[in-house]
């Protein structure tokens, strides 16, 4: 139950994260120091146990839902606990999944924000919350595209994981 608290907590503030990306452009100097603050704030992971981790796909091997971006693919190895919702809103169209995995959350964090970056999203916030781990990034180019993940890890050792994205106009 807590851990359910604590991952709804994560989504709400993600999703205040994500809002007013429509208003003035920031100056560069600010989107560098942001992306540097999100990046100092993910979680650190050795380079020896990041090794293990699965790297994103080069092509999208299992989509989060019909025609969802490249960066929006359910993780390796995860069971989704039922089908995406899907919605189309004024950044374009997007979705939201929830799965389970046996792997930790800093490594499903880890595999979706190298994903991001990947598919040249930046990192625009990590938080880290007891056993939670969460991640958001947006394309700078005004497109709308946006990816954000909460990790909890759960008591049988792996993770539940919801994601949610907008695949941009």
């Amino acid at each position: 139950m807590k851990r359910t608290i604590a991952a709804a907590a994560m989504t709400a503030l993600l999703a205040v994260a994500g809002c007013g990306r429509d208003s003035a452009p920031e100056s560069p100097a600010a989107r560098d120091a942001a992306a540097d603050a999100a990046a100092a704030a993910a979680p650190a992971v050795p380079a020896a146990e990041r090794a293990a981790y699965p790297e994103p796909p080069p092509v999208n091997p299992r989509p989060a839902a019909p025609g969802a971006p490249s960066f929006a693919v359910i993780y390796p190895g995860g069971t989704p606990s039922g089908p995406a919702t899907v919605a189309k809103g004024p950044s374009g169209p997007g979705g939201i999944v929830r799965f389970t995995t046996p792997s930790s959350p800093d490594a499903i964090i880890d595999y979706y924000r190298r994903l991001a970056e990947r598919d040249g999203l930046t990192s625009v916030m990590a938080m880290n919350q007891g056993e939670a781990r969460a991640y958001g990034a947006a394309a700078e180019d005004g497109s709308g595209k946006l990816l954000r993940v909460v990790a909890t890890a759960t008591s049988e050792g792996g993770a539940d994981v919801q994601l949610d994205w907008t695949a941009g106009k």
